[in-house]
């Protein structure tokens, strides 16, 4: 028995020697190679634009004043842009005047819009001219608040009349 133990014990103590001797021969890593990679993207200019309802108080015959809660542009960062108006779908004049048409007939009341609570500058859709110039910062911009106004005087039959106008954003 001491014989077998001295053999287990001599082969475990070499096994463990020839395994340390195999571990530090094992050669190391000392030499890299390196390259570069690149990486892309393209920042695309864009923008949308979203409005609410300009709903006047009932007209009486007399000068009546509105307004909307707004239009909201959303434009990359760093993106110029201008807001531009048409004249609606009644016949009217972009920056001039427009016309909200009687549902039911021909019969139209003419009003104007602005870009001012004052109503001195009108609205249109010639760049440079009368349109609202902005920047966008990446986020929504709001409120572009659209004012309008009905002059006095108009002789109109009741009922409900509307108009439908485009907001444009150029960029």
């Amino acid at each position: 028995m001491k014989c077998s133990n001295f053999v287990t014990s001599s082969l475990s103590a070499a096994a463990l020697g020839f395994l340390a001797l195999g571990l530090a021969s094992t050669p190391a890593f000392a030499n890299t190679a390196t390259n570069t990679v690149n990486v892309t993207v393209t920042v695309t200019t864009s923008c949308t634009v979203s409005g609410d309802t300009l709903a006047f108080a009932p007209y009486n015959g007399a000068a009546l004043t509105g307004s909307s809660t707004g239009l909201t542009v959303t434009c990359t960062n760093g993106t110029p842009y201008n807001i531009g108006l048409d004249g609606g779908i009644n016949g009217g004049t972009a920056g001039g005047t427009l016309y909200m048409k009687i549902a039911s007939g021909t019969q139209k009341v003419s009003y104007q819009l602005f870009s001012n609570s004052g109503d001195t500058t009108a609205w249109g859709s010639t760049i440079g001219t009368n349109t609202v110039a902005s920047t966008g910062t990446g986020s929504a911009q709001t409120p572009f608040v659209i004012y309008g106004s009905i002059p006095a005087g108009q002789a109109v039959v009741p009922g409900n009349y509307s108009d439908t106008v485009t907001a444009t954003v150029t960029y």
